[in-house]
């Protein structure tokens, strides 16, 4: 499997060394100071975790922090500082996984300003070794917060590209193709409403896409469903954290999206 993960590493660095940039999205919904609450699911139904969701503002810039707690004491926070002002930039982004939900730990950090990306990892005898790298960062870098730019898209949107920095090797930048997939209907406080469904889709195409595929180690597609209205809102998610391991889907309480 090691062998597997540097051969994909190898061919998804020659691929996205030509991946074009695209344009920010602009902010049509200033995003407010929230605290919400998620359950997310096995794909048997079957609750596996408890989803905290924190957003703090401060002038332009908002912190927002998605933990889930799973019941068999994994992790996964993300924690994710970006500018609103005209358009949404990221300011900084940390992500954690850990626990036996997870193949393996992650521990990794980018800042935007600097293009510097840290990755901390720990040795059998539980030593922390930190190491960082430079990277030339696009503007839609987008870790952390892809569901805000959902918020701010109309619901028939031309599909779009946004970057997001892998913790692979250090760091290795991938795009993301974000589509509309129509309406779907659930149940939010006893009534019936609709949300826009959005596929997010990694673009592993090519000889990459191919021995992703051999290897077993393609990325699913992650399905995004957002309410719309005058604040919008993310009410669901279904997909795997961090681009591996078991889709889980993620709901707000309160929503119900049936079978």
């Amino acid at each position: 499997m090691a062998r597997s993960g540097a051969l994909v590493t190898f061919f998804l660095t020659i691929m996205l060394s030509t991946a074009a940039p695209a344009e920010p999205i602009s902010v049509k919904h200033i995003q407010l100071t929230r605290h919400e609450f998620m359950e997310a699911r096995s794909e048997t139904g079957k609750i596996i975790a408890r989803v905290e969701f924190t957003e703090d503002v401060q002038g332009d810039e908002v912190t927002m922090r998605l933990t889930y707690h799973f019941i068999d004491g994994s992790i996964d926070d993300e924690t994710t500082t970006y500018s609103q002002k005209d358009t949404f930039r990221l300011v900084r982004n940390h992500h954690i996984q850990n626990g036996p939900h997870f193949a393996k730990p992650v521990d990794f950090a980018v800042e935007s300003a600097t293009g510097i990306a840290t990755t901390r990892t720990a040795d059998r005898n539980g030593k922390i070794h930190v190491e960082s790298e430079q990277i030339d960062l696009p503007d839609d870098l987008a870790n952390g917060f892809v569901g805000t730019l959902l918020l701010n898209v109309p619901p028939n949107t031309a599909p779009f590209r946004a970057g997001i920095l892998a913790p692979v090797n250090g760091g290795r930048l991938i795009r993301i193709l974000i589509s509309p997939e129509g309406e779907q209907p659930f149940q939010k406080a006893g009534q019936t409403v609709k949300a826009t469904v959005f596929r997010i889709h990694p673009e592993l195409g090519g000889i990459l896409g191919v021995i992703a595929a051999l290897l077993g180690v393609q990325p699913k597609d992650v399905m995004v469903w957002v309410l719309e209205g005058e604040k919008p809102a993310v009410v669901r998610v279904v997909g795997q954290l961090g681009g591996y391991g078991p889709v889980i889907s993620s709901e707000l309480q309160g929503t119900s999206f049936g079978k």
